[in-house]
């Protein structure tokens, strides 16, 4: 892995901004994209960039199970509202949350990724370990699937939300297979409730009860984290 240090979540907001406009340059085309609030700030120097995507397919993680696209809290609208709208892409895909055949969903999902080899996936860090939606315990050959949300990812997630009855307690995710096929994987983790994932990710046994621990496995991987969540290495 390499390590990236930076004093804040801004500070590496802009070092991955660097890593997607050198990617780009090298002439990668397809980019695994993520939601919540740590990319925010990339998206922004995104969207406020130069940078020409117009050629360029994204396929993003995962999307809550039930919501539709125009749902606010959906990743659809997540997306939409911070880059889609603002950024053109060639293509843009984001699995299928309300459709009822869930089997055609993910099955459907998986030939995406396998038509358009990821050349940089993007990757938040849950605090309990988890990339994507894949929660502890899942399967690291694992493709695109349905997902229970553990407690906690509930709880992380109900910030979004009105009332955390309002939060979805299942969701559609890319495997941890899948994830792992990109040719490079940038992971950003910033804040102290994260430093126990991280050291686990980077120091920790290699194992399924901590999903990110599977990064030590690539063969490029980059991770980039502030002071806070670096804390415990």
């Amino acid at each position: 892995m390499n390590i990236i240090k930076v004093n804040n979540a801004s500070q590496g907001a802009a070092r991955a901004y660097d890593i997607f406009a050198e990617t780009l340059t090298k002439g990668a085309r397809v980019f695994g994209l993520a939601t919540g609030s740590t990319p925010v700030p990339l998206y922004q120097r995104l969207v406020e960039s130069p940078l020409d995507f117009s050629q360029a397919t994204a396929i993003n993680l995962d999307e809550y199970l039930g919501l539709s696209g125009n749902d606010p809290q959906s990743y659809h609208f997540f997306m939409a509202q911070h880059l889609f709208n603002h950024k053109a892409f060639k293509q843009t895909f984001i699995p299928d949350g309300k459709n009822p055949d869930r089997q055609a969903a993910t099955s459907q999902y998986d030939r995406i990724i396998a038509e358009n080899p990821i050349d940089l996936q993007l990757l938040g860090l849950g605090r309990n370990g988890h990339i994507g939606f894949n929660e502890p315990g899942t399967a690291f050959d694992s493709k695109t699937h349905i997902v229970d949300l553990t407690q906690s990812t509930i709880d992380a997630n109900a910030r979004f939300f009105d009332h955390e009855v309002d939060v979805p307690t299942q969701a559609i995710s890319m495997g941890i297979g899948s994830v792992m096929s990109a040719k490079h994987i940038l992971l950003m983790a910033f804040g102290a409730e994260k430093a126990d994932a991280v050291a686990q990710m980077i120091s920790g046994p290699i194992t399924e009860k901590l999903p990110a621990s599977v990064l030590q496995q690539h063969p490029n991987v980059t991770v980039i984290i502030d002071d806070a969540a670096a804390a415990k290495l």
